[in-house]
């Protein structure tokens, strides 16, 4: 079973749209140079931005200029706004098909793990709240 990487590189690409924006003084971002900068395909990219943008995370340009910029400022975009937008349904699923309900294990594996599962995205959804992405920007320039 493998992570999925889309709530890194979402806000990977939020932050890297902050310092093109502040340090180097460019309006607009495309997906090309977010791409550069993530090494990945400019189509996972448009993807990402484009759920971002239905969160009123970013906004797009079309035509000449065209690109993305942040529509709102970074201290105010948290983990937990980025992890909504590119993140949908639960942390965590159960069966698919209902398991065996005359096993013991199968009859209650289901209200058992539920129970577990909702404490555990709660944590998450709280951790996520309390950091921004301008507190990612922060640390990974502090890195440097």
């Amino acid at each position: 079973m493998s992570a999925n990487s889309r709530l890194t590189i979402a806000a990977h690409a939020l932050a890297w749209m902050e310092l093109n924006s502040k340090r180097y003084g460019r309006e607009i971002t495309t997906s090309e140079q977010i791409a550069g900068s993530v090494n990945t395909n400019p189509v996972v990219i448009r993807r990402l931005l484009a759920e971002l943008r239905k969160a009123g995370l970013v906004e797009s340009r079309r035509g000449a200029g065209a690109g993305w910029t942040l529509a709102r400022e970074l201290e105010s975009i948290t983990l937990l706004d980025v992890y909504e937008a590119v993140e949908p349904g639960a942390l965590f699923a159960l069966h698919r098909a209902t398991p065996n309900q005359e096993c013991p294990v199968g009859f209650g594996i289901r209200p058992t793990m539920q129970g577990i599962y909702a404490g555990i995205e709660e944590t998450v959804r709280t951790e996520l709240a309390r950091t921004t992405v301008a507190d990612v920007l922060r640390g990974v320039l502090a890195a440097r």
